[in-house]
C-alpha cells in the first residue's frame, strides 16, 4: 500500500520474493503465509513463479528435469501450485524438455520460461519478453486490458552497449569481507551503473584491508606486497561500510595513500569516518585520533557514538532509513553531481558519527563538511577541495543506485578515475555530457542528469525506496580480480 516509485497511491502489482529451497525448515512459515494469502485474494489476484535449476550432466549431455519435478511436487504438497516455471540452465532448453516439464509439473508450455546463461544480466528482461513471459503474467493476473506492450528499446540499447565496452577503469575495493564479493553486492552494482555511464568496463581489485597493515608485512609478506601492488595500480579507491576494528588500520593506510597521491577516493559510512581519522592523524597531528567504536578511551575522539543511541541495547538503536542531507556549500563537487539541489534524501545505517565539537578544527585544517543533517550538527558529506576527488558520505548511496540512474557520488568516483569529472561537472551546468557524442554515434541514448532532492519531493513523510533522480546511463560491464591471503 506504500508507494515506492514516487507516485501517488498504492501499486497495481506487488512482487514478493521468497528465497531459499523448497523443503527448508526456515521457509515453512512463509510458505504457509503465501498459501493462506493466495486463498484469501483468490484466482486472478495471485501468480506464483517457481524458479528451478535444470542441470546438464556432462557425462550424459542432456538436461535433467527431475530436480524441477521434485521441487514442484514438494511445493504442491505444501499447498502452493506454480503458475509459471522459470527454469535456469546453462544453455537454451529444447521444446521437448519444456513439454516434459509441462506434463509432469502440470504447467502449460507457454508458462515455462527458460532463463539460460547470457553474456550480461541485462539481457534477461529481453529474454523474458522474447518468450512472452509478460503475456503469461498479464493473463494470470487479469491485466490484459490495461497493460501496454513493454517499452524496452532503451533497455535493449543498454544491454547491447555492454558488449561494446573495452576501455577499463580499475577500482580497488578495500574491505574486510573481500573473500565473498556478495558482501558488497550493492556497492559493486553501483560501481557498474556509474562505470557504464562513463563508457568504461569495470575492473574491481579486491584488497583485504588487513593485508595492507604493517603486521602483514612481517607475517605474510607475499600477501602484503600483493595488496599494495593492487592498491597502487588502481585508478580509484573505495572503502565501503563495515563494523568492528579488524582491518581498520589498513583502511586508514588506503585513505592516506589516496589523499597523498591524489587518487580518487570514495568512503561510504565507515569509509568516511576512516578518512576523518586519517586526516586528523596525518594533517592535524592528532596521533591518538580514533573512533570510540575502536577505542572507547581515546583522548581524541573524532568519531563518537550517537547521543541518542544505546550502548547496552543493540537492537533497534541504529540510525536507519531515508534521511535528508542539506548542502552547506553550493558549488562543491557533490552538490554539482547531484544536480545543484539544496538537499538529497539518502538511506542510512550507522551508530557512530563525526564528533561535531571538532568540526571547526577540521574545517580550519582544510577538510570541508559540505553536507549536514537538518540540525547542522550531524556531518553527512566530506570533501577535500585540494584533491581531484576525495569524498566521504555517512549514508549508503549504493542502495538507491539503479541501472538507468547511477548514484551521483559513485559517478563522481568513476568519472574522476577516468579523468572525466570536469566534463561531468560542466554537464551539471546544462552543457553537453562527455559521453553524449559517443552515445549518439552508436544510436544509444546519452546519459542525462536527474534531480535528487531540491523541491522534487511532494510528500517528505513518505520515504521512497527508489532514488528520485540522479543520472541516466546505458549498459553494464564487470571484470573482477580478487586477492586474498587465505
Amino acid at each position: 500500500m506504500i508507494p515506492v516509485d514516487g507516485k501517488e497511491g498504492p501499486a497495481d502489482v506487488c512482487v514478493i520474493e521468497l528465497g531459499g529451497t523448497i523443503g527448508d525448515i526456515e521457509s515453512m512459515p512463509f510458505i504457509e503465509a503465501l498459501g493462506q494469502f493466495s486463498y484469501r485474494v483468490g484466482p486472478g489476484n495471485f501468480c506464483l513463479v517457481h524458479v528451478s535449476l535444470v542441470p546438464v550432466l556432462k557425462a550424459v549431455g542432456e538436461p535433467k528435469t527431475k530436480p524441477t519435478q521434485h521441487s514442484v511436487r514438494g511445493l504442491r504438497g505444501l499447498g502452493l501450485t506454480p503458475n509459471i516455471l522459470a527454469c535456469r540452465s546453462d544453455k537454451p532448453l529444447d521444446i521437448n524438455i519444456k513439454e516434459k516439464l509441462s506434463l509432469f509439473c502440470h504447467v502449460p508450455v507457454a508458462n515455462i520460461i527458460n532463463l539460460h546463461d547470457v553474456t550480461n544480466i541485462w539481457h534477461i528482461p529481453l529474454l523474458l519478453k522474447e518468450q512472452k513471459a509478460h503475456e503469461a503474467l498479464l493473463k494470470l493476473l487479469n491485466l490484459q486490458g490495461c497493460a501496454e506492450e513493454p517499452m524496452l528499446e532503451e533497455w535493449m540499447g543498454r544491454a547491447k552497449l555492454y558488449d561494446m565496452l573495452h576501455k577499463t577503469v580499475r577500482i580497488a575495493m578495500v574491505g574486510k569481507y573481500t573473500g565473498l564479493s556478495d558482501s558488497y553486492l550493492s556497492v559493486l552494482k553501483a560501481l557498474l551503473h556509474a562505470s557504464v555511464a562513463c563508457r568504461r568496463k569495470l575492473v574491481v581489485d579486491w584488497v583485504p584491508s588487513s593485508d595492507l597493515e604493517e603486521t602483514a608485512a612481517k607475517e605474510a609478506p607475499e600477501a602484503y606486497n600483493a595488496a599494495w601492488r593492487l592498491l597502487s595500480g588502481a585508478d580509484g579507491i573505495l572503502v565501503p561500510g563495515g563494523f568492528g576494528d579488524r582491518g581498520v588500520q589498513g583502511k586508514i593506510l588506503a585513505a592516506k595513500y589516496a589523499r597523498e597521491n591524489k587518487i580518487p577516493y570514495l568512503g561510504i559510512c565507515l569509509g568516511m569516518q576512516i578518512a576523518v581519522i586519517e586526516f586528523a592523524r596525518s594533517v592535524m597531528n592528532l596521533r591518538e585520533a580514533n573512533s570510540m567504536e575502536f577505542d572507547p578511551d581515546t583522548t581524541a575522539p573524532v568519531v563518537i557514538f550517537m547521543p541518542e543511541g544505546s550502548k547496552t541495547h543493540m537492537g533497534g538503536t541504529m540510525r536507519l532509513g531515508s534521511r535528508r542531507t542539506f548542502f552547506t556549500v553550493a558549488d562543491c563537487k557533490s552538490a554539482k553531481l547531484y544536480g545543484k539541489v539544496s538537499f538529497v534524501d539518502e538511506r542510512h545505517r550507522h551508530r557512530y558519527e563525526v564528533n561535531p565539537d571538532m568540526v571547526p578544527e577540521f574545517e580550519k585544517a582544510g577538510l570541508a563538511f559540505v553536507g549536514k543533517d537538518e540540525t547542522g550538527k550531524r556531518m553527512e558529506i566530506i570533501e577535500l577541495s585540494s584533491h581531484p576527488y576525495y569524498v566521504g558520505v555517512q549514508f549508503h548511496p549504493e542502495f538507491k543506485s539503479r541501472p538507468g540512474k547511477p548514484s551521483a557520488v559513485f559517478l563522481g568516483l568513476i568519472a574522476a578515475s577516468c579523468r572525466q569529472l570536469d566534463s561531468w561537472l560542466q554537464a551539471s551546468n546544462g552543457q553537453i555530457s562527455p559521453a553524449a557524442p559517443h552515445a549518439h554515434s552508436n544510436g544509444y541514448p546519452s546519459p542525462r542528469t536527474y534531480r535528487n532532492g531540491g523541491g522534487s519531493l511532494k510528500k517528505p513523510a513518505v520515504k521512497s525506496l527508489v532514488n528520485g533522480g540522479s543520472f541516466h546511463s546505458n549498459g553494464n560491464g564487470l571484470h573482477v580480480h580478487q586477492h586474498s591471503s587465505t
